[in-house]
């Protein structure tokens, strides 16, 4: 039924505006495609995941504590590599490709300690209920999805929109020097964005490894890709946009398995993107973010 298959879109568009999110907010603020982004958000779930099995933690505190952990590992990212790039004032080519080294690494340090084989959360962990409303069967973890994808990222909105901190990471965004000569401490922004765009990003990987159970050191990379022809549909560190991309890949996936074909589900999706972008290259929500100084 359509129903279905729109609420099935709905939870899984949720995760990918969750992860893009994460993704944008670093490009908007730092200037920066950190490509080190899935591997975060593939740590995400094995945090939780070794907090839930040899912890027995309950899942909320295990989400939280995941959250926690991968924010700690944007901020080290940004610390220890972004952060001496940016003094040298390096080619925005540069801090891609040392992102890309991070990624590979932790990829292959989890494949090291975990192996290659997918891992299950325990049994009784994922919340099994479920109930019918009409046609449409909607289950607790759908529902558990949902619910938390979209507190975060009203929770980053509001702070973007409503706040001094989110007016002084929009006033970084447009300009970092003019910001630093307004009094803002824009080392010390940098590093909470990196925190908590990599913590939305772990908050992500834990929600698809509850979707799917499935969780394995590669799952990052397909995510990575989509994360990006999500920002690019939405404009290019538009928090609006992500959210609105996110959704919009979701839907288009699932409704390509349920009605054509799951063997052309990303064609279809990223078909539709490229024929978005030919209309509006700069994305849904305005031009491209440039730095003016």
């Amino acid at each position: 039924m359509l129903e279905q298959q729109l609420f099935n879109a709905l939870s899984l568009g949720s995760v990918y505006a969750l992860f893009a999110l994460g993704f944008t907010l670093v490009f908007g603020v730092l200037g920066v495609i950190n490509l080190s982004h899935g591997a975060i958000f593939m740590l995400g779930s094995y945090v939780a995941l070794l907090l839930v099995d040899k912890l027995s933690m309950p899942l909320p505190l295990a989400l939280l504590a995941a959250m926690l952990v991968t924010g700690l590992i944007g901020f080290l990212v940004d610390y220890l590599i972004l952060r001496p790039l940016r003094a040298r004032n390096v080619p925005h080519l540069v801090p891609m490709i040392a992102t890309i080294g991070v990624a590979i690494m932790l990829t292959n340090l989890t494949q090291g300690l975990f192996g290659t084989d997918n891992k299950r959360f325990p049994f009784g962990t994922i919340p099994e209920g479920s109930f019918n409303w009409g046609h449409l069967h909607v289950t607790a973890v759908q529902v558990g999805i949902i619910g938390i994808s979209f507190v975060l990222m009203l929770v980053l909105l509001s702070i973007m929109r409503k706040t001094q901190l989110g007016r002084a990471l929009r006033a970084i965004a447009e300009s970092p020097k003019a910001a630093y000569l307004l009094g803002i401490n824009v080392d010390g922004l940098f590093y909470l964005t990196s925190f908590a765009a990599a913590a939305l990003g772990g908050a992500a990987g834990v929600l698809v490894g509850l979707s799917f159970n499935a969780i394995s050191p590669y799952m990052g990379q397909p995510m990575l890709l989509k994360g990006i022809a999500v920002i690019i549909l939405g404009g290019m560190g538009d928090i609006r946009g992500a959210l609105i991309g996110g959704l919009f890949l979701g839907f288009a996936e699932v409704l390509t398995v349920a009605y054509i074909s799951s063997d052309f589900r990303d064609a279809v999706a990223f078909g539709l993107l490229f024929l978005i972008l030919l209309v509006r290259p700069s994305g849904m929500f305005g031009k491209i973010l440039e730095r003016k100084a």
